[in-house]
């Protein structure tokens, strides 16, 4: 009786000790992945801002580097001289410096540099895909999961779209060339390098994700609640509509939020597609020319002007700004809709 007694605990020991040791694992991987992001997007920061006067000629262009100048700050400060107001004014100029770079044209010359044609596509860009791209992917998840009949066709429907989720976004930006640019065995349908065959070859990228979000949304809703509506005498529809899909809801808009990030942030469908690398104005139609924010910090990380460190940096933080904004407000309309299901 002893020794299982000792046996027991000392079982539960290794347990605990083992259980212990994943969590200080999981919590090891987790701080080294926020350090690593934080120290990326704070060298971005630092690239922003010159540390000498530099090609865009304002206070921020005028200003340290952002990680030499708060080190350099905070090692000179005491607590009666706190550093908050000049990492304040620092933070001041670099927002000057974004909202400089986002109302300017592109150029070749880094003193003019900016991003308004390809900010303005990248919106573009979103409205469209988000217009064509999220019905057809959510009404396809829809179909899949509450109409279609389990069998070998659904089988087959299921695993070509799980392996298109793993499918390089350089076959989309190929197949888009072949379909929505060139018009491939349908020459009245070519559409040319125009901002819809973009949009169109981002809504195919982003098609899987939505499609895949939307099923797994969908087999989360109790089946208790679809067998409840239907033995009401509620049709299959009126289940689906007025049940189903305000359940899924949180979930269908997180795989919308996943897709759309991928799509703004996607340079080479872009590229194959025939995004332009430079443009006077920004498109006014789905029919114009147009390029892309991705596309244009692409380029300008190409010029060998050292100059342009400062505008791609640049273009990295609106670029990031943008999709923090945007996912932002979709976790907001997300969180409502699951506190009102």
């Amino acid at each position: 009786m002893d020794d299982d007694r000792r046996h027991f605990r000392s079982h539960r020991w290794f347990r605990r000790a083992l259980g212990m040791f994943f969590g200080v694992s999981c919590l090891a991987a987790t701080c080294s992945g926020v350090l690593v992001l934080g120290l990326l997007l704070w060298s971005v920061v630092a690239a922003a801002i010159p540390k000498s006067p530099g090609p865009l000629d304002d206070p921020g262009a005028r200003a340290v580097g952002m990680a030499g100048g708060a080190v350099g700050v905070l090692a000179a400060s005491n607590w009666s001289d706190p550093p908050i107001p000049t990492l304040a004014s620092r933070a001041g100029d670099l927002f000057h410096l974004l909202g400089e770079l986002a109302s300017r044209i592109n150029a070749s010359d880094a003193e003019t540099a900016g991003y308004r044609v390809g900010l303005t596509s990248t919106l573009w860009l979103l409205a469209l895909v988000a217009v064509t791209g999220i019905p057809v992917g959510v009404g396809a998840g829809v179909y899949l999961e509450e109409y279609a009949r389990p069998g070998r066709i659904r089988r087959l429907v299921q695993t070509n779209i799980a392996n298109l989720a793993g499918v390089p976004s350089i076959v989309y930006g190929i197949l888009g060339l072949a379909l929505f640019v060139r018009g491939y065995g349908f020459k009245a349908l070519a559409l040319g390098p125009v901002l819809m065959a973009g949009a169109l070859t981002l809504s195919l990228l982003i098609l899987p994700i939505i499609v895949i979000t939307t099923q797994e949304a969908l087999r989360a809703v109790p089946q208790s609640l679809r067998q409840a509506a239907l033995a009401l005498g509620a049709t299959r529809w009126q289940v689906v509509r007025d049940h189903v899909l305000p359940s899924a809801l949180p979930g269908i808009l997180t795989g919308t939020i996943l897709g759309l990030s991928r799509a703004i942030g996607e340079t080479a469908p872009l590229l194959m597609v025939g995004a332009a690398g430079s443009l006077d104005m920004p498109p006014r139609t789905p029919l114009d020319r147009y390029s892309a924010l991705p596309v244009e910090i692409y380029n300008y990380a190409h010029e060998p002007n050292r100059e342009f460190r400062v505008v791609v940096a640049g273009g990295i933080l609106i670029l990031v700004a943008l999709l923090l904004t945007m996912n932002a407000v979709a976790i907001v309309i997300r969180n409502r809709y699951r506190r009102s299901a």
